[in-house]
This record gives C-alpha cells, structure tokens and sequence, in this order.
C-alpha cells in the first residue's frame, strides 16, 4: 500500500516520486508481453528482437527418448541433426525426462513444452569431459552447466515447461569446499590445464544450470528453473542475450543465485520472476587477478517489469567485478521480501568495479536494507584485507564504486534506509537518491564515502540516528525525517569528514553537527 506520513502531512506533495511507481500486478513472468517493447536506456543500447528458425522440428521421441530413461544420446542427436539441416526447434515435449549435460549449437532453439518436467542427472559421467567455463570469476575447465553452448550464434531455450536440477549423487558430494576458488585454482597454470571433472573421487566445480559462454544472440524465454545445484541462467562472455519471462526457484539453496551477467554485454531481463537461496539478478566480470587477466567487462544491461522475491539481493552488482560493470539500468520493478534492495559488494583483492549505476521507478518491500555497498568483506575470504585500516596503497586490484543513481522509488519497509561500508582508498564515489518515500527502521550509516545527495526524499525512521565515517561532499536538499524526538541526532567521525549541508529540511538542522564538517546553506 502506498507510504504516508501522516504526522507530515505537509511535506507529502513535495517528497512524492515523480512517476508511477509499479505493483505487484505490473512485473514479473506472470505479465510477460508478447513481444519485445523498444529499450529507453541512459546509454547507447542495441534494439532487441526474438530470434528466428527454420520451420523445422525435431521431437527427442524421433530420436529414441523414452521417459524414465535416460534422453541425453537422443536430445544430443536432434540438436545436432537441427544444426546440420542449418538449423530448427528440437522439441522436449510433455512428459519426465531425465538427462546429462545438454550442449547447444548454433541456429538451435530447446523448447521445453507445457507439460515437461526435464531433470538432469546427478552422476559424474553425464558432464564429462570437462569443458571450458568459469566458475565465480575463475577460468577453468569443469562440469560447465546442464544446458551448456560454446561458441555458437542465435540459441535459444523456450517454453512453458520446467527444468529441474541435478538429482542427488556425487556431482552434488564432489563439490570443492575446501577453499575460495582464487586459492584452490592454481592460478599460473593455462586454463587448459585447471582441470575438475571429479576422477577418482576428486572435487568439482558445480554445474550451472544454463550457461551459453563465448555465444551471440541467445535467448531465453518461459522455462521455470527448479532445485538447482548452484547459479542458474548465467550467460559468460556473450553479446547478444534476451532473458524474459523465466521463473526461477532456489530458496533453501545457500548458492542458488537467480540470474548472473557474467562479462556479457547488450543484456535485457524483463518480465521475470525470482525466488532465490542467494542474490536474484546478478552483475558480475571476473575476480582478482584471474579476472583482471581476462579484462572483460560487463556493460550495457537493462533490468526491467521484474518482480524479485525472497534472494539476498534483489539487484547485486559483485562481488566478482575485476572486469568492471558499467552501465546498468534497472526500471519499474518490485522486489518484495526480498533481503536488500540494492546491493554493491567487491573486496579489496577483487579489482575492477562499477559505474553508471541507474535504479527507476522501483517498489521495494525488504527484510533488510535499501541500499547497501560492502567492499570489505570478510576475514573467511580476503584475511586481513577485510580490516578497514590502515589505508591501503592503491593498485590494480583496487575496487571502486562510483556514480550511483537512485530515483523515483518507494519503500514500504526496511531495516535501513542506507548502510556504506567503503574503503578508505577508494570511497564510494557520487550516490544520489532522488524523489523517494523511504520507511524504515533505522536511518543512514556510511563510512568512506564521496559525494551522496538525498534530494525531495521523504523518510520515516524508528531511530534519530544519521552516523557518517571519513564522509565528505554529502546533501541533504529537501528531505523530511519522521524520527522519534522529531530531531535526527547527526554523529559525524574521522578526520576526512566534511562539507555536510542541510538544505531545506524538515527538521531544519540537526543535532550534534560536528562544526568542522558541517557548512550552513
């Protein structure tokens, strides 16, 4: 329901967002759209269009496929006869089918029908040999995914049916656990020689459920995503890539993310739906030196009518971000009960990072925060590197975050509206949220930051708190504060904090400025 203040009511017209801001009933797989709408983005962006192919057809029946045995010899059969003919549709009609690795080729489209229930096999032997991909930002050769292409042009997965992941067996128990895959992976070796396909007991990386790598004009459309083993629709260095309409189910899988964009660019997602174990729609381009070694970015993303549901994240930029992601676009969404609503995170050894960063017209309704940015990480995973001081000295595998743009949004609820967590060596640089009506528990934290303007943004907070770290260049232009005491309780550390401004507010200034940081309008 729409947000109000009503012990504000004065300020309400001045604070609303200035656009229609989306529902339930507007996003998601549920309102997919027959066709392709044109894509207004804030940056030079392709036109998109469903693919095409030839008339042709080929049932996995024709080729031997019996439900309740195995169809991996059969379905590999008809992509290949689609592919020789110059291509066609291969057909998963109705029915249980169970399968190993599916590897598309070019000019193929997989239509999984209404009334299909395609598993895929938890043995070792239906993913061998191994074959290129990456795994969390590392180049290596492993299990790749379920459905799988390398190399290929104008591929597609369609259809009403559903896929449903890796039964239990030992792809499942071989997983690698015993250590981040940067210090598993022996990283001096050529990736032809980083080998895991899991002989005599030896560990694997788990198999994504649909990864095109290295592919143009992919196109996915339909399917529901069940009971994966790891991230499920995760195009690697591809161009080219329409994802609309899916539905993905993960919760209860602790790395079930939704959708990753791993180095891929000229991406849309619309109308889709996502209930994740981990981040929904996901930003990534390769981690530390491994990623810096590859240098490819992920650019040119529009996220757009989708509904994020339970995941960590609802929109998550990292933590692999070696190659930098640049220019995103995420417009009329709703991320409902989801975890955070925005999410940046990198670390201090991850390189790379993200810019150009624009969320529209979004709904959010959060068990956690609005938006959070996290560059430090963890002891488990980065050791040392995670302790915010001292300052280190900047190199090539120092993160950024900068230029962030956030408006016309409502949020029914959250526990904080803002939570930063830079570094000191490379703040958060230039986040602005703009046109907002903000509920939540608690007000803004942020530590190493340069440059946030929160501009016609109306809040309701149970805590008067606004705490700033190191924070310089920060606005506050036309915000209300609908806090306990009706006063926001301002605590302002670290030497390189300054040029806070309060313009225009409701409370008109607050206390407990720190004079040497705050500037009068």
């Amino acid at each position: 329901m729409p947000l109000l203040l009503p012990s504000l009511a004065a300020q309400r017209a001045s604070a609303q967002p200035a656009a229609r801001i989306p529902t339930l009933n507007d996003v998601g797989a549920a309102n997919l759209l027959t066709e392709i709408a044109p894509v207004m983005a804030p940056f030079p962006m392709r036109s998109f269009r469903k693919p095409s192919f030839p008339d042709r057809t080929i049932d996995i029946r024709e080729e031997g496929a019996q439900p309740g045995v195995k169809a991996t010899e059969a379905i590999h059969a008809a992509i290949v006869k689609a592919h020789a003919a110059g291509g066609g549709t291969v057909l998963i009609p109705a029915g249980d089918w169970l399968s190993g690795r599916i590897t598309l080729k070019s000019n193929v489209n997989l239509h999984v029908a209404q009334g299909a229930r395609l598993r895929f096999s938890g043995e070792l032997a239906d993913y061998r040999p191994a074959v290129f991909t990456r795994h969390e930002g590392v180049e290596v050769m492993s299990l790749g995914a379920c459905i799988y292409a390398l190399d290929a042009d104008n591929i597609a997965v369609t259809g009403r049916g559903t896929l449903l992941g890796p039964e239990d067996g030992p792809v499942k128990r071989q997983m690698m656990t015993q250590d981040v895959v940067e210090r598993f992976v022996p990283l001096d070796k050529p990736v032809a020689e980083r080998v895991y396909e899991g002989q005599g007991g030896a560990p694997i990386f788990l198999p994504m459920f649909i990864s095109p790598t290295r592919c143009t004009n992919v196109y996915i459309e339909g399917v529901t995503l069940e009971q994966t083993a790891f991230w499920n629709i995760v195009p690697v260095y591809c161009d080219g890539v329409v994802i609309r309409g899916v539905t993905v189910n993960s919760v209860g899988i602790p790395r079930g993310d939704g959708i990753d964009i791993e180095s891929s660019r000229n991406v849309l997602i619309e109308y889709s739906t996502l209930n994740n174990g981990d981040d929904c729609f996901t930003l990534k381009a390769g981690r530390g030196r491994d990623g810096r070694r590859v240098n490819r970015p992920t650019e040119n993303v529009v996220i757009r009518h989708c509904l994020a549901k339970q995941g960590h994240g609802a929109v998550t930029v990292g933590s692999e971000t070696a190659g930098v992601i640049r220019n995103l676009y995420v417009h009329d969404c709703v991320f409902d009960d989801t975890d955070v609503g925005i999410r940046l995170k990198t670390r201090r050894p991850r390189a790379g990072g993200g810019e150009n960063l624009i969320y529209e017209r979004l709904r959010m309704r959060l068990s956690g925060k609005m938006f959070r940015c996290d560059m430090l990480g963890s002891v488990t995973y980065v050791g040392e590197l995670a302790n915010r001081l001292p300052a280190r000295d900047a190199n090539e595998l120092t993160p950024f975050f900068r230029d962030v743009t956030i408006r016309d949004v409502v949020v029914e609820g959250a526990t904080r509206i803002i939570h930063v967590t830079g570094i000191p060596e490379s703040p958060l640089t230039n986040l602005l949220v703009e046109n907002a009506r903000i509920r939540g528990e608690l007000l803004i934290t942020a530590a190493d930051l340069r440059g946030m303007t929160l501009r016609n943004v109306q809040i309701e907070s149970q805590s008067p708190e606004l705490n700033l770290l190191d924070a310089r260049g920060v606005l506050f232009d036309r915000v209300t504060f609908d806090v306990p005491g009706g006063r926001v309780q301002a605590n302002i550390e670290g030497p390189e904090s300054g040029d806070i401004r309060f313009h225009d507010c409701r409370p008109a200034r607050p206390v407990g400025w720190r004079t040497d940081a705050y500037q009068e309008p």
